[in-house]
């Protein structure tokens, strides 16, 4: 019987075959997050141009009060579930404030990662010794689905870090469908979106000055060689980002500097690489009020009300199941 760290590996490796066998070639976004990509990510939210976490921040530490009674939180116990909880920074905020209020509720992260929700259970205990908290390790949609099994109170749902940004347009119409189908009509979705504005800034977020995010995304080479025995060479690659106002969308790419073959042991397998041949690596779809709206009303929700920084970079919009 093979462990879920072989399991994981060979996914990881069927995922580098197709998208590396692929025209154009890709590899996952999704495996960014090993411990160094984890610790430059943290570096890219203290950057001066990456405006998306301080945007974030600002409005859960401005409007506490105002997102408190908009979930409508001082009423009966309910669970604050977060799909993807990262280190917990922006939702310690709500936390703080609603065992503060006295709430009854109970939290609940769930995360793919075992070592994240580690972390994070250990932070939170430290942090708030009286929170109910129950981590669920696994898929968002399956553990939902047995979640909705193992208790009848009602739901607060959060996505934020404007993840939903990975996704394509299809593919978050597809995504926020699952999560309709595994909701009560009195629970509630709380998502992060990035706003369109100036491209300028926009790119400056995924091209920063100090070079963080290039050897954030230069990482997954690094980790391709190491996890799946790769040869990849990272100065035969560059970082290149680049944002299309009209469809909203900024995608980075590693760019190879030159026409090479990279061998992966664990595939047995070689790659050509053409000279500028790009990996696609990430999109970050940006939105605006209308896309908001309209995504809503195709995956069965409405939107309740829209929580804004003070440039209007960023918004947390709050989704109730129609």
């Amino acid at each position: 019987m093979q462990t879920s760290s072989a399991i994981q590996q060979n996914t990881f490796a069927d995922d580098v075959l197709r998208g590396l066998s692929s025209d154009p070639k890709f590899l996952s976004s999704k495996y960014f997050y090993d411990d160094e990509g984890s610790r430059l990510f943290q570096e890219i939210m203290k950057l001066p141009e990456y405006y998306l976490t301080k945007s974030e921040l600002e409005i859960f530490f401005g409007q506490t009060k105002e997102i408190y009674e908009a979930f409508g939180a001082s009423g009966t116990e309910f669970d604050l579930i977060e799909l993807g909880a990262g280190d917990g920074a922006k939702t310690s905020v709500l936390v703080d404030y609603f065992l503060k209020q006295k709430t009854i509720f109970n939290y609940v992260p769930i995360d793919i990662s075992q070592e994240a929700l580690n972390f994070l259970t250990e932070k939170f205990h430290a942090q708030f010794p009286h929170l109910s908290m129950k981590t669920e390790q696994g898929d968002y949609f399956r553990t939902l689905e047995t979640f909705k099994s193992k208790s009848d109170k009602r739901k607060i749902i959060l996505f934020l870090g404007s993840n939903i940004g990975n996704f394509g347009r299809q593919q978050a119409q597809d995504f926020f469908v699952s999560l309709r189908a595994v909701m009560n009509a009195d629970d509630l979705l709380f998502i992060g979106f990035d706003l369109q504005k100036d491209p300028r800034a926009i790119l400056r977020a995924y091209d920063d000055a100090q070079g963080v995010t290039a050897a954030f995304n230069m990482n997954l080479l690094a980790r391709v060689n190491r996890e799946l025995g790769a040869n990849f060479n990272p100065e035969d690659f560059s970082h290149y980002a680049s944002y299309h106002p009209i469809e909203g969308a900024a995608r980075s790419f590693l760019m190879s500097r030159k026409t090479q073959t990279v061998f992966i042991a664990a595939l047995n397998k070689t790659f050509e690489f053409a000279a500028w041949e790009p990996i696609f690596m990430e999109i970050s779809q940006k939105y605006n009020v209308t896309m908001i709206e309209e995504l809503a009303r195709t995956s069965g929700f409405n939107v309740t009300k829209n929580f804004y920084d003070h440039k209007n970079f960023y918004t947390n919009s709050l989704w109730k199941p129609v």
